[in-house]
C-alpha cells in the first residue's frame, strides 16, 4: 500500500505524516507509532501513516520495513490472543510520498497532493533534516571527552560545519540570478517544514471543539539548540559556524512562543485556514527532541559508530537521563505528543507553561518523556522553577529579563519567518511554479 489511491480512507482514520522516515529517528517514530497506536487507541480507529522520502527506492524500503514490523507486532499479540492478528493488521495503513525539503516546489507539490487526496491530518511530525557537518575536530573531541566526558557526549561542541552553504536555486529560469539565497541547513531543518505546515493547516484544522484532539505540528529539535548559536540578524545561519545548532535554537524559539499572546497575530496568519469556524480548532505547535541516540545524520566509520554507541551506554549507566541510544527510545516524546489526549497536553502546559518535550531514559533504559530546559526560558518560562536532572551544565535560572528577551526574540522570529514565507510564495507564484492550496 504505497500510493494514495491504494490506501483506504477510513472515516475513523488517525492520519499522521512523518517527514524523513526512511532511516534513523524517522523510522523509529514510524515503528513506535504502530506499537503505541495499537495498544492505546480504540479498536474502531485506524492509523494511516504517511511517510515522506526523497525518492521511490527509499520510500519502498521504508514501507517494506514498516510492514515487516507490523507483522511482527501482530504475531506477538496473536500468541497471547489468538485471532487478534487479522484485526490489528487491518487497523494500520501505509502510504508514501515524495518530499525534498531543499526544494520549495517539492513542498508545494506534496501540499497540493495531500489536500487533493487526504480527508484530514491529525499530526504532522517534522523530523527530516540535515546536519551540515563536514567532520569532527578530533583534538577538541578527544580532550573534551577525556576531561568532561558526560557534558561532551550530551552537549558536544566539536563538530565542524560548512559555512555559507546555500540550497540549490528554487526557480530554474532567467530569474534565478536575482533569487536571494536560502541557507541549506535552514531550509532543510526549518523553512521547508515551515512552509509545509502553513500549506497543511487546512487539513490539520478539521477537528471540532467536541473532540479531545487538535491538529498538531510537532517540530523535532535537539539538545544542541544552544543559545549562543543563534543570531537574530542571521536567522538563516548563513554566516554561522554552527548552522545546525542555530536552526534548532530557532525551532525552539518559534514553537514555544507560538502560544504567547504577543505572537498571536503572526501565528494566526501562519495557521489561517478557509475551513476555520466557531466549531473547528486551530492546530497547535509543539517542540520535542530525541535525546542522544545513534543515527546516521553524521557519517562515521563503522568502528567509530560502535565506539560512539558504547560511550552513549556508558553515559546512561553513569547517570545521564538523555542517552536514549536507540531511535525507538528516542521517538518516545514525538509519539507521546502525537497520541496524547488534548486535555492532557493542555492541562500540563497550563500548569507548567509552554515548553520542550524530550525523550529520556533511566539507568535501565526505560524510556520516558521529560520536560527539557531551554536557555532563557527554562522549563516553562516561570520564575523559581524546580531544578530538574539533566540540566546543561552552563544553564542559568530563568529571570524576568531572560524570559522577556525570549518572548521578544520569538516575536521577531515569527515576523521574519512570515515575511520570508510570503516573499517566497509570491516569488514561486510569479514564476509559475507554485501550487495553490485552499
Amino acid at each position: 500500500m504505497s500510493h494514495a489511491a491504494d490506501v483506504p480512507q477510513p472515516n475513523n482514520g488517525f492520519y499522521v505524516l512523518v517527514t524523513g522516515a526512511n532511516s534513523g529517528l524517522g523510522l523509529g517514530i514510524g515503528t513506535r507509532l504502530i506499537d503505541e497506536f495499537l495498544t492505546t487507541r480504540p479498536q474502531t480507529e485506524a492509523l494511516v501513516l504517511i511517510v515522506t522520502t526523497r525518492d521511490q527506492r527509499k520510500g519502498d524500503a521504508t514501507i517494506h520495513h514498516l510492514e515487516q514490523h507490523l507483522r511482527k507486532v501482530c504475531q506477538k499479540h496473536e500468541r497471547t490472543l489468538p485471532g487478534i492478528a487479522t484485526l490489528l493488521q487491518q487497523r494500520v495503513h501505509f502510504r508514501q510520498e515524495r518530499l525534498d525539503l531543499l526544494s520549495l516546489t517539492s513542498v508545494q507539490k506534496l501540499s497540493k497532493r495531500l489536500q487533493d487526496t487526504t480527508p484530514k491530518l491529525d499530526v504532522v511530525i517534522c523530523n527530516a533534516g540535515i546536519g551540515g557537518w563536514t567532520g569532527i575536530n578530533w583534538p577538541v573531541a578527544i580532550f573534551s571527552i577525556l576531561t568532561t566526558w558526560r557534558r561532551a557526549l550530551t552537549y558536544p561542541t566539536f563538530k565542524l560545519s560548512g559555512i555559507g552553504w546555500t540550497a540549490k536555486p528554487q526557480i530554474l529560469t532567467s530569474e534565478e540570478a536575482s533569487e536571494p539565497p536560502l541557507g541549506e541547513v535552514f531550509c532543510a531543518n526549518v523553512f521547508g517544514h515551515y512552509l509545509l505546515g502553513h500549506n497543511l493547516a487546512p487539513l490539520l484544522a478539521r477537528h471540532t471543539r467536541s473532540e479531545d484532539m487538535r491538529g498538531r505540528i510537532i517540530w523535532v529539535s535537539s539538545l544542541e539548540a544552544y543559545d549562543f548559536a543563534f543570531d537574530l540578524n542571521d536567522i538563516q545561519g548563513l554566516k554561522s559556524k554552527v548552522p545546525y545548532e542555530s536552526s534548532k535554537r530557532l525551532t525552539d524559539i518559534m514553537a514555544i512562543t507560538s502560544t504567547l499572546p504577543s505572537t498571536a497575530d503572526q501565528v494566526d496568519q501562519y495557521l489561517a485556514s478557509s475551513d476555520q469556524s466557531e466549531e473547528t480548532m486551530k492546530p497547535k505547535i509543539y517542540v520535542s527532541h530525541p535525546g542522544i541516540c545513534g543515527t546516521s545524520i553524521i557519517p562515521l566509520p563503522l568502528i567509530l559508530e560502535y565506539l560512539m554507541l558504547a560511550a552513549f551506554y556508558l553515559a546512561r549507566f553513569l547517570g545521564s537521563p538523555w542517552h536514549s541510544v536507540t531511535v525507538e527510545k528516542g521517538a518516545v516524546a514525538m509519539v507521546w505528543l502525537a497520541l496524547a489526549k488534548q486535555s492532557t497536553l493542555d492541562a500540563m502546559e497550563e500548569k507548567e507553561g509552554a515548553g520542550k518535550w524530550g525523550s529520556g531514559t533511566d539507568f535501565w533504559g526505560q524510556e520516558r518523556v521529560e520536560r527539557t530546559e531551554v536557555a532563557g526560558w527554562g522549563w516553562g518560562g516561570r520564575m523559581g522553577e524546580y531544578k530538574r536532572k539533566g540540566r546543561n551544565p552552563y544553564a542559568q535560572d530563568v529571570t524576568k529579563e531572560s524570559a522577556e528577551k525570549f518572548r521578544k526574540t520569538g516575536e521577531k522570529c515569527w515576523a521574519e519567518m512570515e515575511r520570508l514565507r510570503v516573499e517566497w510564495e509570491d516569488r514561486l507564484q510569479a514564476a509559475g511554479v507554485a501550487f495553490e492550496t485552499d
